[in-house]
Order: C-alpha cells, then sequence, then structure tokens
C-alpha cells in the first residue's frame, strides 16, 4: 500500500474499516471500481464472498434488539437508532434487501439474509451502509426493482391489488425520488375517476409510462398497449386542459 498516493491510500483504510475486508480484497474492489468508494463498495457486496464477513453472534444480538419486528415498536425502535423517519424511502431499500414479504415487519430469515448480504452486523455498519443504499435509488436499473418490489411489500397479504390510498402514499414516495412531473395529477386522476384499488399491470406500466412518455405526451401512443387506466389518464389530462396545444402546464407549479 506505500506505493498509492495518499488520496488512494485513504480509501483503502476506510473501505477495509467498513467492509472488514482485508487490504487485498480493498484494492481489488476500488481498482474495479476505478477508485470510486461507492462503486467499490457495489463490487464488493455483490460478491458470493460477503457472508464471511460478518459475525453471527453479532447479527444475532442486533436482531435479538429487533425481534418484536412483527410489531411496529421494533421498526420504530430500529429507525430510531438508525435516525431515519419510518417514512423515509430509504427503509424501502432496506426492506428490499431483506426481501421482506410485509411492509413494517421483518422475520428472522430476512433480517439475517438482507444484513449478511450487506456485510452489516452491527449498527455501526448499518448507519455506515445507509447513505449507500440511498445512493441506489439512482441507478436505473435497481430503481425499476426496487419500484416493483414495492408493490407485494406494501399490499395486504392475501390481496391480489393494492389498496388506492397505500398505492398513492407509494407512488408521492417514490416519484419524488424519480421526479415525475405528472403524479400529483395522476392521484388526482384516480382518487376524482377510479376509486379502486390497483393492479400489478398497472403498477408496473406507470413506471415505464413515467419514464418513456414526457409530461407533454407528445410521444404518446395512443395505439400502444397501455392499460386502459392510463389512457384514460391521457383524457383526463387533455379534458381538464393540463396538456394543452402539446405543451405541458402544470398549474400546480404556477399557483
Amino acid at each position: 500500500m506505500h506505493k498509492l498516493g495518499r488520496g488512494h491510500r485513504d480509501k483503502v483504510q476506510q473501505f477495509m474499516t467498513i467492509t472488514g475486508a482485508s487490504e487485498k480484497i480493498a484494492l481489488q474492489a476500488l481498482k474495479a471500481s476505478d477508485w470510486h468508494l461507492e462503486g467499490a463498495f457495489d463490487f464488493f457486496y455483490s460478491q458470493p464472498h460477503i457472508k464471511s464477513y460478518t459475525d453471527t453472534t453479532r447479527l444475532e444480538e442486533l436482531y435479538n434488539r429487533y425481534k418484536d419486528m412483527i410489531l411496529a415498536d421494533g421498526i420504530t425502535l430500529l429507525c430510531n437508532d438508525l435516525q431515519v423517519d419510518p417514512q423515509d424511502i430509504v427503509m424501502l431499500v432496506v426492506s428490499w434487501h431483506m426481501r421482506a414479504s410485509t411492509m413494517c415487519e421483518y422475520s428472522k430469515e430476512e433480517f439475517f439474509t438482507g444484513l449478511q448480504a450487506l456485510g452489516i452486523d452491527s449498527m455501526e455498519k448499518f448507519l455506515e451502509r445507509i447513505s449507500f443504499m440511498r445512493s441506489e435509488l439512482k441507478d436505473e436499473q435497481k430503481f425499476r426493482e426496487i419500484y416493483n418490489f414495492a408493490f407485494g411489500w406494501a399490499k395486504e397479504k392475501g390481496q391480489k391489488s393494492l389498496a388506492l390510498d397505500t398505492a398513492i402514499g407509494m407512488w408521492q414516495l417514490l416519484f419524488a425520488e424519480k421526479q415525475w412531473p405528472l403524479v400529483d395529477h395522476w392521484c388526482q386522476f384516480l382518487e376524482a375517476r377510479h376509486n379502486k384499488a390497483i393492479s400489478r399491470d398497472t403498477w408496473s406500466q406507470l413506471l415505464e409510462f413515467a419514464r418513456t412518455v414526457d409530461p407533454a405526451l407528445s410521444n404518446y401512443d395512443a395505439e400502444g398497449a397501455w392499460p386502459y387506466l392510463i389512457d384514460e389518464f391521457v383524457e383526463y389530462l387533455n379534458e381538464n386542459g393540463i396538456i394543452q396545444n402539446g405543451q405541458f402546464s402544470d398549474w400546480t407549479q404556477k399557483r
């Protein structure tokens, strides 16, 4: 390591401190990511050897602190320790890593599997990984996975569809991150015209619509295979003058 410049040496040291990895593995991960720390973490935590860097005894202790997670109190305590609001989108990312089947609830298996995959066996490491998990939302592919995961995570057990008020809350949370200008109009439209639960097809297709169709709808194809609800939304935008002469007129921004 003596051959490295000070900046690179500092990154190697920081990487080793956070991950518990050896100098050799730290160098391998940093070189693979062109010396970007976040990229190096991503590379490291995607490798199958990661579980060897977590201490299962410490992980058990961490789990025992929150083992009442079947109740809201366990999640609230976890959020307090992580210094995040329970409504913070990063908690959705945490749940995605754990492959949690239900909102506000982690089984022991989910807790262990998720944290081992992240290389977390202490609250200090958990806190250090929060900024990395936030950064994952900026990755197009990971955002899509998190978005699609959210549907099953947020719906009631045994239900095929997602309750409308829950869907609206999740869309506002996710699209605050993704910055889709039509999200408020979409939610208003659903409350005014739909007022029913949301299907998985509508949920997944909306992200595609938001990603590919510009807010002025100039490239919207009425003959495309969009769910009927999205087609109705386009009609609603035109009827209410939100789209005028091929221009997006966002009156909510002007008030």
